[in-house]
């Protein structure tokens, strides 16, 4: 059949300099993207088919930047899309950014059903969420979304059959939502609350402070917060910080000089306490806890995700040095709380699958350990809370949660008795337990692919538990089916790997199916409910989740053997996944698509440089791409643990043999929507903008290369739920006419 070719062209300009040696005000002929598509049977100019669709790109400029890595040369032509997004100005970046958000725009609004899927998730979201409840003062306190809010509210009541009252509402913040709270915490009277907000996702947060017993907001204002806590002691809180960052740069400059400050209440930021820093190391990070009864400080000390050091000093010695634990940064150490002057602390020190143990501080020597809560050889241990005079440790055995309950000298009680709300055979996801070391009832979430979060009531004593609270979503959990299974890896490795779909699928090779990744920094991809996914799975769809090495679903030596000179591992995995789907005949390579986030990005991008031919579509989503300079921005050189450096001369050529950004090469891409957020400060945007400029320029498919830029969003955390459903309708969008299926 033959059509007429329909022009939608984007009224634009981008400046297209292609030559560093021209003056920096030469400009040439100024182009945007244009979009040659075949007419829908629409008055509207939808486009049709996927594979009739010519994409004329935005011009991007190259300069002829190289760097030196131990005598290789190595090219970087868009450096200059490093530069920071700014408002209102008119910069080379924002011009690029202008007409590339213009271009994805006009691509994802002439999808005909784009409307039809946000539509259905709006009504997918329009229900009642509730955290989990928790008792602070002599009150009740829990989040609470009525299901059209960006923001959840906390809300306090006295007695459960008190009314409830508003006490914190996220949505007055801010006209567009984008201000989010982002922590809480109280005084140990319950007095006090300092809540934190975040503004567009930034990491950067500012502290307020409440009186909790009359509601008032004090005048108290701490600012230039970034991966900190809050710790309470008496009538303040210990914080983190860096120094002031008011700059054009705040979202894209190194993050260096951590420092420890305590603030009184009813006081001025300027008269804050300077607790600890320490000029000799710009690149760790310091942050100070309090155990439940106040009567020790814990001070951690990091300078990458895995491993930190120790150190301690007791309140009632304030003079005091804080005295050292630990500090060769080869292990973690998480202190769980203290019996007296012993201090129970959760580590893989000996123990690769985690560990609890008692360390005297009278003799607190590793050699004077005690083993309290010894690893297990089939499971990992996550977390653990004194509860009600008791040990409550948080298991997961390859992707399920268990509770598991023990006698404060380490023996074991028994397994908490989850309320049978889903299958036996689902994998579940729990949530720790809500309340204070001497509360023996408690609360905690739980979860699964088709189980929207659901609170449940426990006691710690009769290790018996109840649903408290299941909200009711607009679908039908027993349409779907949850697979759960394994396939092997190319060095033979055995990778757990979770399949959902509707019931009555055929395995054919023919289903549209999106493969979801992550590996690494030892975190693990534990089942939670699949609502963005529902319009999808609805339409025949498969949502498969592969527990790829990297993270830390099987302990230290899981995660490790997906880090540095091993990270290939990860990418091996995950295209083993792909072809494990394929040959089982879940779907074909035309029918394949592959999603991750931050690290996740990383893996989709290696993936789909390495595999071109394996995908049809690919989402890098807030990506770390650009491997050989990752670490010159923000928080990026804590990651080096995980990737290396490409200042080391054992670690930059395996960075280079996998980094997205410098291996595009002329090849048929699959579709691919690119996405980022202009003040992401955690992955900067400069990622994204790179790789795409890079496959936009080096594809010689057919299918699109689009870059989505969310403005006034940062990493993931704290976006309204507009913007939430925005961003999920253009995926399903591009994911679902990508695949070719109907709505």
């Amino acid at each position: 059949m033959k059509y007429k070719v329909l022009i939608i062209s984007l009224v634009l300009s981008v400046v297209a300099c292609s030559d560093k040696t021209k003056k920096d005000k030469e400009t040439t002929s100024e182009h945007a993207g244009e979009i040659h598509a075949n007419p829908a049977q629409h008055s509207t100019a939808y486009l049709d088919d996927p594979d009739n669709i010519k994409m004329k790109y935005p011009v991007t400029k190259k300069d002829a930047i190289e760097d030196d890595f131990f005598g290789v040369k190595v090219k970087d032509p868009y450096r200059w899309l490093e530069n920071a997004v700014t408002e209102g100005e008119e910069t080379d970046v924002n011009k690029w950014v202008a007409a590339q958000s213009k271009l994805a725009k006009v691509y994802l609004d002439g999808i005909s059903y784009r409307d039809g899927i946000k539509e259905r998730l709006t009504e997918l979201y329009d229900y009642e969420r509730v955290s989990a409840p928790f008792k602070e003062g002599g009150k009740l306190y829990f989040y609470k979304n009525d299901g059209k809010q960006d923001q959840s509210v906390v809300y306090s009541k006295k007695t459960w059959n008190s009314p409830e009252e508003v006490f914190i509402d996220p949505n007055t913040f801010s006209e567009d939502g984008t201000i989010s709270l982002s922590g809480l915490n109280f005084s140990k009277d319950g007095k006090f609350a300092a809540y934190r907000t975040s503004e567009s996702g930034s990491d950067w947060g500012t502290v307020y402070v409440k009186d909790a017993t009359t509601g008032k907001k004090l005048e108290d204002k701490v600012e230039w917060l970034r991966y900190s806590g809050l710790a309470w002691h008496k009538d303040g809180f210990f914080y983190s910080r860096y120094g002031d960052n008011s700059g054009s740069d705040k979202f894209t400059q190194k993050n260096q000089f951590h420092q420890v400050y305590y603030h009184k209440v009813g006081t001025k930021q300027e008269n804050d306490e300077l607790v600890f820093a320490d000029r000799t190391q710009p690149n760790r990070n310091y942050g100070v806890s309090v155990t439940e009864d106040e009567s020790i400080w814990i001070l951690t000390v990091t300078e990458s995700t895995s491993g930190n050091a120790l150190f301690y000093k007791k309140a009632s010695e304030t003079s005091a040095s804080f005295v050292k634990l630990v500090d060769d940064f080869e292990h973690d150490f998480q202190v769980i709380d203290n019996v007296g002057d012993k201090l129970l602390v959760l580590t893989n020190y000996q123990a690769p699958k985690y560990q609890v143990v008692e360390i005297d501080l009278a003799k607190p020597a590793p050699k004077n350990w005690r083993a309290l809560i010894p690893q297990k050889k089939d499971a990992t241990l996550n977390s653990v809370q004194v509860r009600g005079g008791r040990l409550v440790a948080r298991y997961t055995k390859e992707i399920t949660n268990v509770l598991s309950v023990f006698e404060m000298n380490g023996t074991y009680v028994g397994d908490v008795e989850i309320p049978e709300i889903i299958s036996k055979t689902a994998p579940v996801t729990l949530g720790g337990v809500t309340g204070k070391k001497a509360n023996a009832e408690g609360y905690f979430t739980m979860s699964s692919f088709t189980l929207p979060t659901t609170i449940c009531k426990v006691n710690v004593k009769t290790l018996k538990s109840e649903v408290w609270k299941q909200p009711k979503v607009a679908f039908n959990p027993a349409d779907y089916e949850i697979e759960y299974t394994h396939y092997i890896s190319k060095d033979k490795t055995s990778i757990p790997i979770s399949i959902v779909y509707k019931k009555g699928i055929k395995r054919d090779g023919n289903n549209p199916t999106l493969l979801y990744g992550y590996g690494g920094f030892n975190i693990s991809i534990l089942p939670s409910f699949a609502l963005k996914r529902l319009p999808f799975l609805e339409k025949g769809g498969i949502y498969a989740v592969a527990n790829i090495r990297g993270g830390g679903e099987m302990g230290q030596e899981w995660h490790e053997a997906g880090t540095k000179l091993n990270k290939q591992n990860v990418f091996d995995d995950f295209i083993a996944a792909s072809e494990f789907l394929i040959a089982q005949k879940y779907t074909s390579s035309e029918k394949l698509a592959i999603e991750g986030r931050s690290n996740g990005g990383l893996l989709v991008g290696a993936c789909m440089t390495q595999r071109p031919d394996l995908y049809r579509v690919a989402f890098p989503i807030v990506g770390v791409l650009d491997m050989m300079r990752y670490h010159q921005f923000t928080i990026g050189h804590f990651w080096a643990s995980d990737y290396g450096r490409s200042d080391d001369e054992t670690q930059y050529k395996n960075l280079l043999g996998y980094s997205p950004v410098h291996n595009v090469k002329a090849a048929k891409y699959p579709a691919t929507m690119v996405m980022t957020a202009d003040h992401d400060d955690r992955v900067v945007p400069a990622h994204s903008f790179k790789f795409g400029a890079a496959l936009q320029d080096q594809t010689i498919g057919e299918l699109p290369v689009i870059i989505r830029i969310d403005r006034k969003a940062g990493h993931g955390s704290g976006k309204p739920i507009t913007k939430v459903i925005e961003e999920e309708a253009d995926k399903i969008a591009f994911l679902m006419f990508n695949l070719k299926m109907k709505w």
